[in-house]
């Protein structure tokens, strides 16, 4: 069994892979957790499939070198159709680490969740060489992804 990336817990096949496979989405926090996950795998299509079509770009390149760690919901919530993710994602790429926080939109369309926007920020991370990893393992970040 593999753990899922999203940091629910869980193992993969029965967390973010149901949903990558077609499952609707029981909540936004839930979309939220499996949109990371598939950044993670570099699942463009369920991406591209998970974003409302209104606000979907016309194509999604993965081939950056950017590897997403960890991600943290801050808060979430739902009223009717519509709904709300506050959270925090980390990734490493050439430059370094970095945190992606955001408060995205969700909408329900026929019983589906979907990603609409968010108001982004990007900000540096540098860990200390022996503070706690920011992917989560819980080792020192010089023994981890450092």
């Amino acid at each position: 069994m593999t753990a899922c990336p999203c940091q629910s817990g869980l193992d993969y096949a029965h967390c973010c892979q149901p949903l990558h496979q077609g499952k609707p989405a029981a909540s936004p926090e839930a979309l939220m957790r499996s949109r990371f996950c598939a950044f993670a795998l570099k699942n463009t299509d369920y991406i591209a499939q998970s974003w409302h079509l209104s606000q979907r770009p016309a194509g999604l390149d993965q081939d950056d070198g950017q590897q997403w760690l960890a991600l943290e919901i801050i808060a979430s919530d739902e009223d009717g159709d519509t709904g709300w993710v506050h959270f925090r994602a980390t990734s490493k790429d050439r430059h370094g680490l970095a945190v992606l926080e955001e408060r995205s939109r969700f909408v329900k369309e026929n019983g589906h969740w979907y990603y609409l926007d968010g108001t982004p920020s990007v900000t540096a991370l540098k860990p200390g060489r022996n503070d706690p990893c920011p992917c989560g393992s819980g080792k020192k970040f010089k023994k981890c992804c450092g």
